[in-house]
């Protein structure tokens, strides 16, 4: 089973930045292979710097818990069973934006976006996965 190629993570990224331009929010968009590592990133004009991390912190989380970051929100609350997640793993993103890539199944990659609100974030990333071919 291959994994994500340079060829899917520019499909995704290309897909991720015309959504970003559609919803008329510059955002970073990270692509991750299926060890957490950077295959393709692009920081539109305009979006904040300070998500160039964070986007890509997203992505790797995505991979680490083999779940959406939008999934892990109500898991770390206080009392919740995985309070204090973020702290772990050389810092994880504990809120949406971070989409796993599957293919027949299995996880290959992950998408990471970050400078818009929660909700455009997973938008713009939900959109980078959709163009990664089956």
């Amino acid at each position: 089973m291959p994994g994500l190629t340079l060829a899917d993570a520019r499909a995704a990224l290309d897909a991720g930045l015309a959504e970003a331009d559609a919803i008329g929010q510059p955002m970073n968009v990270a692509v991750v292979d299926d060890g957490g590592h950077l295959l393709a990133f692009a920081r539109q004009d305009g979006a904040i710097r300070a998500s160039i991390d964070i986007a890509q912190r997203k992505a790797r989380t995505s991979i680490l818990m083999e779940a959406p970051t939008a999934a892990l929100m109500p898991l770390v609350q206080p009392g919740a069973e995985l309070y204090g997640l973020e702290q772990t793993a050389g810092g994880m993103v504990i809120f949406g934006g971070g989409v796993p890539v599957y293919r027949d199944g299995v996880l290959v990659g992950a998408v990471g976006v970050s400078a818009g609100s929660v909700d455009q974030d997973v938008q713009v990333a939900e959109a980078a996965v959709k163009a990664v071919p089956a």
